[in-house]
């Protein structure tokens, strides 16, 4: 069966079972054109949460499976390709941070939304890339213990000097892959282009970047801007997709390292499978874990809507 000829069966299929497809933006070009909904991470979940359709599928990885879950508990929620895992995500455990939590008893645990809903019970509050600093710089306590990535943690770090930050050696391989080395070579390269880059990606290279900013902020910005040129500072996806959505500018993928190989395990075969009940996985959690896992969550948007 050709791409469209599957395109076409999903969403027929979608239709007629009233299926919700979320797609995050590092997916393939072929599964965002047939996804009711493309973003990051928290984007997605909280559009799960706003559509009346009550079963869901996500084309990402597990953690964003298990956030909609969080958010939309009387809600059907699969992922698409059950091997879409995240290192990140995966790399800290309950145990650990629970020993690192007695070591620092008066630290304020805030996690990235990309971790597990495990690590998410055991968190006092939830970041996005986007809103970390924004939380870090609201929460009354000084001592921030801010898991599971040290880069994002450092970039929060710098704009926050009043705050005391501890970090632990973790986060995301693909972004830390980069070197200085690389963005020197693609500025030679390419001379003209703003360098936009993610905040996973290590403090040297951050210092580099024209713009900084999460996944939706870097693709707003490239768009909004009336520069022609950027090199792109995340996986290599959003390069391709601004391309689509923006081709009277140029888009260049930073390095070949930033390939995210648990993004692209998901195909649109298995998007047809999951949508026609003979592939992907169920997401599950328990009562118990959706309570304390939706409190983290919760004072986020509690603290980013504040007044202080």
């Amino acid at each position: 069966m050709k791409i469209h000829e599957m395109q076409k069966k999903i969403a027929e299929i979608k239709k007629e079972k009233n299926i919700l497809l979320l797609a995050h933006s590092y997916q393939a070009r072929e599964i965002i054109e047939v996804a009711d909904f493309t973003g990051d991470s928290f984007q997605l979940s909280v559009a799960a949460d706003k559509a009346k359709e009550q079963t869901v599928i996500m084309c990402g990885v597990r953690f964003m499976a298990e956030t909609v879950k969080i958010l939309s508990p009387e809600k059907r929620v699969f992922l698409a390709n059950p091997t879409a895992g995240c290192p990140m995500a995966e790399q800290m455990d309950i145990e650990l941070i629970e020993g690192v939590k007695k070591t620092f008893p008066d630290y304020t645990v805030v996690a990235y939304i990309n971790t597990t809903a495990a690590l998410k019970t055991i968190s006092d509050v939830c970041v996005t890339s986007s809103s970390a600093v924004k939380i870090v710089d609201r929460i009354d306590n000084d001592n921030i213990l801010f898991i599971p990535d040290c880069n994002l943690g450092a970039y929060v770090a710098k704009q926050l000097p009043h705050k005391n930050i501890k970090l632990l050696q973790g986060g995301c391989p693909i972004h830390a892959a980069v070197s200085v080395e690389d963005v020197v070579k693609a500025k030679a390269d390419y001379p003209g282009a703003l360098f936009l880059v993610h905040p996973e990606c290590v403090p040297e290279v951050v210092e580099l970047g024209d713009f900084v900013g999460s996944t939706s902020a870097i693709m707003d910005y490239a768009a909004n801007s009336k520069h022609k040129e950027f090199l792109i500072g995340t996986e290599m996806s959003i390069a391709e997709n601004l391309q689509y959505t923006c081709p009277d500018k140029n888009f260049y993928c930073l390095s070949q390292k930033l390939l995210c190989p648990n993004m692209k395990v998901t195909t649109l075969v298995d998007v047809l499978n999951c949508v026609s009940g003979k592939g992907g996985e169920e997401i599950t959690l328990d009562e118990q874990t959706i309570k304390a896992a939706t409190g983290c969550i919760e004072r986020m948007l509690n603290i980013s809507n504040s007044k202080k």
